[in-house]
């Protein structure tokens, strides 16, 4: 479960980031580490083609579902990302994934992105909790100092989403990648920093005591 605070790395600490793959627990949600155990409940869900509108990432298959998962599992191998399968409790079935990517273990930095649920679990408590889990773990357990996020430019309701969260933006990488259709990608790239995350630790705490509410 969500655990209390840990104390966090000050200055003059070493620097150590704890990469090892973990199985995260809420109340609506679990993360577990993504792996092909996963792949036939997720692709009940994930041929969706909305789901990847905004994406360079497109699933339209089951044979695309599995080299997701596996070039997922190869990155973690890496030691560039910590992918999970995103768990309703309720049912035990994968209804979409998430990821710590872009891990900079000198720096202690990493991005929390690639994800994505079933329309049918949008809008509820899945993501808020979710995300919190996350950054839980990011901050008060792996040791990061700064989480990264970034959305496309034009997908307007992934940038409010991430505003929500209470990250900052910082800024936009223009023309940065190239979809499959050819369109450029501009990145809004958004942050939260070490100092930060207790107001927003408290702020998710409070959407999803108003989820349960609701």
């Amino acid at each position: 479960m969500i655990g209390s605070p840990a104390s966090l790395p000050g200055a003059g600490d070493p620097v150590m980031m704890d990469l090892t793959p973990v199985t995260l627990d809420g109340r609506h949600v679990r993360l577990e580490p993504l792996s092909p155990a996963h792949a036939a409940s997720l692709a009940s869900v994930a041929l969706d083609a909305e789901l990847w509108r905004w994406t360079p990432t497109q699933i339209h298959s089951a044979g695309d579902l599995d080299a997701y998962i596996e070039t997922a599992r190869a990155a973690q191998a890496a030691g560039t990302a910590l992918p999970f399968a995103i768990v309703e409790r309720a049912t035990g079935r994968a209804i979409g994934s998430t990821r710590f990517g872009n891990i900079d273990a000198g720096n202690c930095r990493v991005e929390v992105g690639w994800s994505w649920l079933g329309r049918a679990f949008q809008r509820k408590a899945f993501n808020t909790e979710a995300k919190l889990l996350l950054l839980t773990h990011a901050f008060e357990r792996m040791g990061c100092i700064r989480v990264e996020l970034r959305a496309d430019a034009l997908n307007t309701k992934s940038r409010n989403a991430i505003v929500r969260l209470g990250a900052r933006e910082e800024g936009i990488l223009r023309h940065h990648m190239i979809l499959p259709d050819g369109r450029l990608i501009d990145w809004v790239y958004y942050s939260i920093l070490r100092d930060e995350w207790p107001s927003v630790r408290a702020g998710l705490e409070g959407k999803l005591a108003s989820h349960a509410r609701g």
